[in-house]
């Protein structure tokens, strides 16, 4: 089974498009901020120049042109590039908007040319411009008495507390024990409706222009208002949405937009959270325009389902809008631009698009010698698509895509670029301590790199479409996504009750089109442990979901995660590659059953455990470490039909408190605890995904007061052929490594130090040790980075440890930790993967839990230093200091 089609694919267009992913600035804190906002980022990045700002203010025009939205960034790029760019001539500067217009004077390569149409646009072009409005809300818990009220512009809201989007405002409430099942598998939080309301205003000078205002993601069930007026209502609190505001903003003039958003509807069985919880933007556009999503990238090549790599053929779909009343002829340029930033290909055409209508143009173009995306070498190419009106720029966009193949075998597996590639994935929901579901674009790529370290190939994206920083991240990093719906059919509930309509797929097919350029996904899944799984109604509604997909996307496979049914005339009988959850003694039926279908794992491995435990404790919550996962894991890797599998989960999450319930208020499944640090099981899966050498022991500490002399139940993790262990020096014997297994010891316990050496071929590769550590004495703050973009919106992890006077992290303490900062910052919030602590993590200050806890901090606008200090009673503090640029 080949994904690389070629074959046309028709755009899907209508009430239910979407808004254009974008980078957007996100302002905070006080009115300077707010007017700089209001004027915001243009499109994202384009090649060197905006690679060097990252942060992306710069918008394309000719090959070597980039529009500025303001003085600062244009200086900043400019020094940035230093000797990497040639002189530069300033052809306009425009004071009303900040805009200044940047043209190389000699860069046109050998053989091109530049029209002047496109390198002496004059002041008043009308390429598109997104002004982000994330700053400078008003927020209201609760309904409000007087609703026509609250959307009339003139209303006072002086008294609503003051806050930026994204916000999950579900975050910040107390948490309370309740026998109602849905709010237990929600996380003991109380979900109530919740108004916001935002002013802005909009230039005079986008008059006459397709005016729209974009919403990635609100949970759930937003109705909007713009000037009083009606939007509409948005059910899905999981992907984005859009309305077109051209008739009712004021240009020139302030605007008020109100949303309300109500999540006790749930739409899962997990921490849902509430609120504004993605970006927020206005785009202004010219009424001749690229749709949304409006370009698409089918890269084949010849042969790579057996390894060839000498050539791709691109087939570049683009759509482009007509919103007057005329007519539009138009050329579309479309420009590939290799990894690293060099132009390859130009290719362009001409059409007319019909008055308010829409056209699809195909081009194709050949690669030579393509960088092939893959887990190593994740190689991105950008595709810079530019809208001429009568020989004028109106409109412009860059999409990133990637060229790679993938193949599914039923007997041998999955193939990326023509070799077979194990999945070994982990599914993670969206929440993270501090911050809830408002996760900041910028800890994304920290997320998944916390799973990258471990050998970890794969994301799951439990079981809904994700913020597309995700994505970004598994594109830039390397990580074989499964992109999951959320929704079998019509139903906007957890799950599909047998009669229900699919007559509406506009959800899905926003997945699809958001989603359908990032090289980094490799299947779409419909679907997660549905009643209807394993009925023909089931198989009905997946095929009509599946026709959906294939308008939009025949490039990768569907597939959904299936619970049972497989043995019966269902869903598994019409998708293309069939997901098992769990059941891993029915895999040779279903590929007995299915003998020209793939098979793979689409979850496994669910073992309950809590970082830092080593005994099962219900009133507690807290689950044993020593509950292992290598059985599940082994029953995968041991079968070469199977492709792999994506575990249950790499983060602990909140909600679903399994298997005790209260006072847990977070699952305790993750391969890592919810802030990302690393429990024992963490280590079995890097032993089996990682060909870097390593050992763990387990338990990860060598603290047992009153067990002298009693066996302690010792594990060793690694992936070395053999591993010793000494106990104060002592031999305890040295024992062959199983593949993908463990080895164990009973050690009587004293206190001192135990020390693993793995080895092969006679050298040690690799050594773990514990040690009985003293009493508390110190704090040690790490982060990942030390530098923060002054964007308002970058954020970094500060991870906290309790030291004793050695520098031994103390297994058991729990100390109150409280943060302060200094600088132009904000802490978030802050987190101790503890599934049981019921403080607030809107609090700035945490106790260790097992000697560990995070604060979650973001830089504001002004360059500079944020200072972070941790303090305890009794402990010596710990600064750490982060330059912002």
């Amino acid at each position: 089974m080949i994904f690389n089609d070629t074959s046309r694919i028709l755009q899907v267009t209508g009430a239910h498009t979407l808004p254009v992913p974008s980078t957007v600035l996100r302002s905070r804190k006080n009115a300077r901020r707010h007017a700089l906002n209001q004027r915001g980022g243009a499109s994202k990045t384009l090649d060197e120049a905006s690679t060097a700002a990252r942060g992306g203010v710069c918008a394309p025009h000719s090959p070597d042109t980039f529009f500025f939205v303001n003085l600062r960034d244009f200086v900043n790029v400019l020094f940035s590039m230093k000797k990497n760019i040639r002189p530069f001539a300033i052809v306009c500067a425009l004071a009303t908007t900040g805009m200044v217009v940047l043209t190389s004077c000699s860069t046109n390569r050998p053989g091109q040319t530049t029209p002047q149409a496109e390198t002496a646009t004059s002041p008043q072009q009308r390429l598109r411009i997104e002004t982000s409005l994330d700053a400078d809300w008003r927020f209201h818990l609760g309904d409000v008495d007087s609703p026509d009220q609250v959307i009339a512009g003139d209303y006072d809201d002086s008294q609503w507390q003051h806050i930026n989007v994204p916000h999950d405002y579900v975050l910040g409430g107390t948490f309370s024990d309740s026998k109602n099942k849905d709010i237990r598998s929600h996380g003991y939080l109380t979900y109530k409706p919740a108004w916001y309301r935002k002013h802005f205003s909009v230039p005079a000078s986008d008059a006459g222009k397709v005016l729209r205002l974009d919403f990635d993601g609100v949970f759930r069930d937003s109705k909007v208002w713009l000037n009083g007026e009606f939007l509409g209502e948005h059910p899905s609190g999981y992907t984005p949405f859009s309305y077109d505001i051209s008739q009712i903003a004021k240009p020139g003039a302030d605007n008020v937009i109100v949303v309300r958003v109500d999540p006790r509807q749930f739409e899962g069985w997990w921490y849902e959270g509430g609120g504004i919880y993605r970006h927020v933007r206005l785009t202004a556009l010219s009424p001749l325009h690229l749709a949304q999503w409006g370009t698409y990238v089918i890269s084949t090549v010849p042969g790579g389902d057996q390894g060839a790599d000498g050539e791709a053929d691109l087939n570049i779909q683009t759509t482009v809008e007509n919103n007057e009343s005329q007519p539009a002829q138009c050329e579309i340029v479309s420009r590939i631009r290799a990894p690293g930033g060099k132009l390859l290909k130009t290719v362009r055409s001409e059409t007319t698009v019909s008055a308010n209508s829409h056209y699809q143009a195909d081009q194709q173009t050949v690669i030579n010698k393509p960088k092939l995306w893959s887990l190593k070498s994740p190689a991105l190419y950008q595709l810079q698509t530019m809208i001429l009106e009568n020989g004028k720029p109106v409109d412009s966009t860059t999409t990133t895509f990637g060229i790679r193949t993938i193949r599914y075998d039923a007997d041998q597996g999955f193939f990326l670029n023509g070799k077979r590639v194990e999945i070994q994935g982990t599914a993670n929901h969206q929440d993270f301590p501090g911050v809830g579901i408002a996760v900041p674009d910028s800890l994304e790529p920290w997320r998944v790199a916390q799973l990258k370290a471990m050998g970890c190939n794969g994301w799951r994206t439990a079981h809904n479409p994700p913020n597309e920083s995700v994505l970004d991240a598994c594109d830039r990093l390397g990580m074989l996504v499964m992109d999951e719906n959320r929704h079998l059919g019509d139903p906007q509930t957890p799950k599909t009750p047998s009669g229900s309509t699919y007559t509406n797929f506009s959800d899905l097919d926003t997945m699809i089109l958001r989603d359908r350029n990032h090289p980094s996904i490799i299947m779409w899944s419909m679907c997660n442990e549905e009643k209807l799984q394993g009925k023909p109604e089931g198989a009905r509604i997946f095929s009509a979901m599946m026709q959906s997909v294939h308008q939009l996307d025949t490039t990768r496979p569907i597939t959904c995660a299936m619970s049972g049914g497989w043995l019966t005339n269902g869903m598994a009988d019409v998708e293309d590659i069939v997901g098992i959850n769990y059941s891993t003694k029915v895999y040779d039926a279903v590929h007995k059953r299915y003998p020209h279908k793939a098979l793979f794992g689409s979850e496994d491995t669910n073992e309950k455990t809590t970082r830092g435990q080593y005994a099962n404790d219900k009133k507690t919550g807290m689950c044993s470490c020593y509950n292992l996962s290598d059985s599940n894991w082994l029953a995968v890797v041991t079968r070469p039909f199977m492709c792999g599998s994506y575990t249950w989960t790499g983060f602990d999450y909140r909600g679903e408190p399994n298997p005790d319930g209260w006072p847990d208020v977070a699952n305790n499944t993750g391969l890592m605890d919810s802030c990302g640090f690393p429990k024992d099981k963490y280590y079995y899966f890097e032993s089996c995904w990682s060909h870097k050498p390593m050992v763990h022991l387990m338990p990860d500490s060598w603290n047992w007061p009153g067990k002298e002399g009693q066996n302690i139940r010792v594990i060793a993790f690694s992936n070395a052929k053999q591993v010793e262990l000494f106990l104060n020096g002592r031999s305890l014997g040295k024992q062959n490594m199983p593949h993908d297994g463990r080895l164990e010891w009973q050690v009587p316990y004293q206190p001192g130090q135990l020390i693993a050496r793995a080895s092969t071929d006679g050298k040690t590769v690799a050594t773990d040790e514990i040690t009985t550590t003293g009493n508390p004495a110190s704090i040690r703050l790490s982060v990942s980075r030390t530098t923060l973009r002054a964007n308002d919106e970058d954020a970094v992890v500060v991870a906290v440890s309790i030291l004793d006077e050695q520098g031994h992290v103390v297994p058991d303490s729990a100390n109150r930790v409280s943060f302060q900062l200094a600088g132009d910052g904000e802490i978030l919030g802050t987190g101790n993967g503890d599934p049981a602590d019921h403080d607030s993590d809107k609090a700035p200050e945490r106790h260790a839990f097992h000697g560990h806890c995070i604060a979650v901090i973001e830089a504001g606008t002004q360059t500079g230093t944020i200072e972070v200090t941790a303090t305890s009673p009794g402990l010596t503090s710990d600064s750490v200091r982060l330059k912002v640029k």
